[in-house]
């Protein structure tokens, strides 16, 4: 288990239940990166990765 699972276990916890469109997704992105942006790279790759689908992803 990665260290960042706990973090993905919480969201699945708090709000897997929840039904949510991308641009809220977008939204939260952008909110995290206001307030982290020494995460800005990170979140960027995240978002290019959840964008595309597996097919067209040229690291896998």
């Amino acid at each position: 288990m990665y260290f960042t699972d706990r973090g993905i276990e919480e969201l699945e916890d708090r709000r897997g239940e929840e039904e949510v469109t991308l641009a809220w997704v977008a939204d939260r992105l952008r909110a995290f990166v206001d307030r982290h942006p020494e995460f800005e790279n990170a979140t960027e790759r995240l978002a290019t990765f959840l964008a595309r689908d597996d097919e067209d992803d040229p690291d896998e």
